[in-house]
């Protein structure tokens, strides 16, 4: 389009008004609304909480481990999520473990460390623990939080394990020194 040949700039505006307009952008794009709201709950999350708490749980029995896909981070985690106000750790692990993998704790579950989850956010933290006595009456269905639950050998781990689910793997089973960050 030739700009300096045109006497009439409103024409000019108009046509290249209608050809941004009528090609696609990513600009334009609308986002799934269910992941924008997991997205905007995690800002505001982050903004209105000077530190935020986590856990996560190592769910194993007979050398299988139990992970989540979930809708809105790539990769299998281990379930867990935030800890509500007037929660303890351990009462949080409990109820994501529900909430996300349909598990009962039939034991004790152990602590096994506390890491700085700097990726996240450098003022998060998430306590691990250990579960070796539990049981899942039904599989859970996948839902807008969680896509998948399912239980893996430890020698058959996805492809696709967060690189944190890996790495506290290998210090629970193979007797790797814990890091500080996740």
């Amino acid at each position: 389009m030739d700009l300096a040949g045109s006497g009439n700039l409103v024409a000019v505006g108009q046509s290249l008004y209608s050809q941004t307009m009528s090609t696609p952008s990513r600009l334009f794009r609308i986002p799934d609304p269910r992941r924008l709201a997991v997205r905007l709950a995690l800002g505001v999350s982050r903004i209105s909480r000077g530190m935020t708490l986590g856990v996560r749980a190592v769910l194993l029995k007979d050398d299988q481990v139990v992970l989540v896909r979930h809708s809105y981070l790539p990769g299998w985690h281990f379930p867990g999520g935030g800890v509500e106000a007037g929660e303890s750790f351990h009462q949080a692990m409990v109820r994501e473990a529900r909430e996300e993998a349909a598990i009962e704790l039939t034991g004790p579950a152990d602590l096994f460390g506390v890491y700085r989850n700097g990726p996240a956010n450098p003022r998060d933290h998430v306590a691990l623990y250990v579960c070796r006595n539990w049981e899942q009456p039904v599989p859970p269905k996948p839902n807008l939080e969680i896509r998948a639950c399912e239980l893996f050998t430890l020698d058959g781990l996805p492809e696709d394990i967060t690189a944190g689910t890996n790495a506290r793997l290998l210090e629970i089973r193979d007797g790797v020194d814990p890091a500080t960050d996740w």
